[in-house]
């Protein structure tokens, strides 16, 4: 079993910046493909980015490529969002995913993909 705990959301204005943490917990993290989500209220959960066991390439939603990092800390079993640029519609609850399974590229914006989910962290931006 794997437990997932976020952190690091809050308020913030727009163009401002947050960091967002994920600590893993129980089974190898380094094994795992990682990922973050977000969930705007009234709308579906949506792919912000994710990225592989051994932190090699990320893999990012168009809505923040170029504004988002995913960074991963396989020997402290955390992984970050470093988001930059903040945007008023960037605000949402922002959920940690974790799978254990090889999942391909294409496969990777699907929350269903994910069988270890975060309790979310919140974000606002003020415009």
């Amino acid at each position: 079993q794997v437990q997932l705990e976020e952190s690091g959301g809050g308020l913030v204005q727009a163009g401002g910046s947050l960091r967002l943490s994920c600590a893993a917990s129980g089974r190898s993290f380094s094994s795992f493909t990682m990922a973050w989500f977000r969930q705007a209220p009234g709308k579906e959960r949506e792919f912000v980015g994710a990225l592989r066991s051994g932190n090699s390439n990320a893999y990012y939603a168009d809505t923040v490529r170029g504004r988002f990092t995913i960074s991963r800390d396989n020997a402290e079993n955390a992984l970050y969002l470093q988001m930059n640029s903040l945007k008023a519609e960037d605000s949402a609850v922002y959920f940690c995913a974790a799978t254990a399974r090889r999942i391909i590229v294409s496969s990777m914006r699907r929350s269903s993909e994910y069988e270890y989910w975060g309790q979310g962290t919140q974000v606002t931006v003020s415009s």
